[in-house]
């Protein structure tokens, strides 16, 4: 009986079934199944590249012949050699850059107040869970709310201007609060009775074990709320701004130029990129510094 498991075992052995790598100098070498599949996934990633650049190149393509054979009407619908000369204009007259930096900077300032207001207001729901339950009901129905509603009153309140960021913030904070507050009550309940086991205070348990297990939270929530916060720029452009993207966007619709329109709308998708790779890098960083990567 033995005799026959070990002859299967060679037999498996030689013909390459389930062979481990042969250690050279100490260190194991990939198997060849392994590296197959790793060319697999290649291919495989190679592709859907390339697939996605192709169905972009065919949309565009398809856009302009609709265009200029006029299977739409280009006055509604713009095309990409319209947006491609309106790009040019707008840089030959600075106006790209100076309304891009616009909203740049009111993004900028309404994600970190948002975050800054969301982290603090988190902490005391999560210290006191006497405020938790009478706010709770409070954060669901601002959470509800159509904020757009809220542009005229931030408006008459707080004038053209400072309307863009009360826009921003309200559109945005109210979600930073609820993902923040749910992370830290997540937090591993053992590892709290740990800390109150050996007399940590509560704002010990905050500093070392609450903020730190959270920032993977903290990092997803960041995610979220810069869009949401360039959401609310735009709206907030929209209703007041005399300068900006959302400004542009919508000058470009009352005086019926689509190519104005479309290509404010490309620059603002563009725009939304960065924002989102530079708070993403800053999420990397956070997690490999707390040991989360």
């Amino acid at each position: 009986m033995y005799e026959s498991q070990s002859s299967n075992l060679k037999h498996k052995l030689a013909s390459g079934h389930s062979k481990p790598s042969e250690p050279q100098d100490g260190v194991m070498t990939p198997s060849a199944e392994y590296k197959q599949f790793i060319r697999r996934r290649r291919r495989q990633v190679l592709w859907i590249r390339i697939s996605q650049i192709v169905l972009l190149i065919l949309i565009l393509a398809v856009w302009e012949l609709a265009a200029k054979l006029q299977w739409v009407n280009p006055m509604l619908t713009s095309s990409p050699s319209q947006i491609v000369s309106m790009v040019g204009q707008l840089v030959h007259n600075g106006e790209i850059l100076s309304d891009s930096l616009i909203t740049a900077k009111e993004t900028v300032i309404g994600f970190v107040a948002s975050m800054a207001i969301g982290i603090v207001a988190a902490v005391v729901l999560w210290w006191s869970s006497y405020a938790a339950n009478v706010l709770d009901p409070y954060l669901v129905v601002l959470n509800a709310l159509p904020k757009v509603a809220l542009g005229p009153i931030f408006y008459i309140w707080l004038g053209d201007q400072k309307s863009i960021y009360g826009m921003a913030i309200a559109i945005s904070v109210v979600v930073t609060v609820m993902m923040l507050a749910s992370g830290f009550h997540e937090v591993d309940s053992g590892k709290l009775k740990l800390m109150e086991s050996f007399g940590a205070s509560k704002w010990q348990v905050l500093k070392k074990v609450v903020l730190p297990a959270s920032i993977p939270n903290l990092v997803a929530t960041m995610k979220v709320n810069v869009g949401l916060t360039l959401v609310g720029v735009i709206m907030g452009e929209f209703l007041s701004a005399k300068a900006g993207l959302g400004f542009l966007i919508t000058y470009g619709g009352q005086v019926f130029q689509m190519g104005l329109v479309m290509t404010s709308i490309l620059i603002l998708v563009l725009f939304s990129l960065i924002m989102y790779g530079l708070v993403s890098y800053f999420g990397r960083w956070l997690l490999t510094k707390y040991h989360f990567e």
